[in-house]
């Protein structure tokens, strides 16, 4: 008893530095992402480094949520397949120790998984999201030029929205430009032109958005009247000093909303089924991903144990597809669950339930010495991963 202890102990300690690895590596990938994004805030909008840095700091959450239950899976892929290929588990087999006994360790791993993947997504994924919408805003209220996202509807300025297919920001050209002006109370400007310029007066927190050969279209709520108006040359000033939206305060998307929040908005009594289907479903997907950390590891354990003759690399294509096939699933329980073609329930935890499914299925087999063949377009996709790897070596 006391040496299986002993086994456990240090298949729980080989568990923990391909997962390190795995995190680190693919959260940096996922942050990589971000680099265009942060040098276009840097070079055009002035941003200092520790706006930049909170920024990066902020996203992390979205990306952990995603990175944590992959690397749980491909850390137990790879130490699995190690210890497989060192002819460990064959050792272990001869002392007549079954893979039931080597679970527990990997048990435990998955649902310290778990917890930590469920404390990013019940409070770290809304916090940074709701964080980078107030930087965003404060960014634009500071300048201009950072709300002037291209082909983007920027609403962060108080009853302003503009819309811009092309920004110049060496020349501060503008092309293909939509204002909706409702500042005027009672009355929405609606302002439409190919071409604009962005003008920065003496003032540096007043801006005019200088557009050409455009039209106005004017809706009087008041009065229901709409008036249309074409024009040459016509100048719409923005004072960032008056822009204070909503008095400080910030509407919250439904992702951006805490646990409690959503728990609050639930009991409020929605009628609206469609969003009563989402609000559910945001609150089940705060739990069913931490959850893939357990599927995904029972997944990854027989799978490991059964691959001897493939690499690493190998192994860790095999991770990366089967995660990519749970995102697959769970992105078709969203759309239908949104649709309310079933219950958001069932689109959030089936994923969880057919890989977990699987896994204890592949478990069995290979427990009874019964290992399962895996289907041939997974064989021919490994041996792919793994030519590509040794060419680039």
């Amino acid at each position: 008893m006391k040496s299986f202890n002993i086994i456990n102990r240090y298949i729980f300690k080989e568990l923990l530095s391909p997962f390190a690895i795995s995190l680190f590596f693919l959260t940096f990938v996922f942050l990589m992402t971000r680099i265009p994004e942060i040098t276009n805030m840097v070079v055009n909008y002035n941003a200092d480094i520790s706006s930049i840095g909170l920024m990066v700091v902020y996203t992390l959450p979205r990306f952990l949520e995603i990175t944590i239950p992959m690397s749980v899976m491909i850390s137990i892929l790879l130490t699995f397949m190690r210890m497989s290929q060192e002819n460990v588990i064959v050792a272990l087999k001869s002392a007549r120790a079954s893979l039931y006994k080597v679970l527990p360790p990997v048990l435990i791993f998955c649902f310290a998984g778990v917890l930590l993947t469920m404390w990013v997504t019940v409070f770290g994924v809304s916090w940074g999201k709701l964080s980078i919408k107030k930087k965003s805003i404060e960014l634009a209220r500071s300048s201009i030029d950072a709300a002037l996202q291209e082909r983007q509807f920027n609403s962060e300025l108080e009853d302003v929205m503009i819309y811009v297919s092309y920004v110049d920001m060496k020349t501060k050209a503008l092309k293909d430009v939509f204002i909706e002006d409702r500042r005027t109370k009672g009355v929405v400007s609606i302002s439409i032109a190919p071409l604009g310029k962005l003008i920065r007066l003496e003032d540096e927190q007043v801006y005019t958005i200088r557009l050409y050969n455009g039209v106005i279209n004017q809706v009087d709520i008041s009065e229901g009247s709409v008036s249309n108006i074409q024009f040459e040359n016509y100048d719409i000033n923005i004072d960032l000093n008056s822009m204070n939206k909503n008095n400080g305060k910030i509407s919250k998307a439904l992702d951006e909303r805490t646990f409690v929040d959503l728990i609050q908005f639930y009991r409020s009594g929605i009628k609206d089924k469609s969003l009563l289907n989402v609000v559910l479903m945001e609150l089940h997907e705060k739990f069913s991903i931490p959850f893939a950390c357990l599927s995904l590891g029972l997944l990854a354990f027989p799978l490991g144990v059964q691959s001897a003759s493939l690499r690493r690399s190998s192994g860790f294509g095999f991770g990366i597809c089967f995660f990519l096939l749970y995102y697959f699933l769970l992105a078709i329980g969203w759309s239908a669950g949104e649709k309310g073609d079933y219950p958001p329930i069932l689109g959030m935890w089936l994923p969880n339930v057919i890989m977990g499914g699987v896994g204890i299925f592949f478990l069995i087999r290979n427990a009874k010495e019964k290992p399962v063949q895996l289907p041939e377009f997974v064989k021919k996709a490994a041996v792919a991963i793994k030519n590509r790897f040794i060419r680039k070596i």
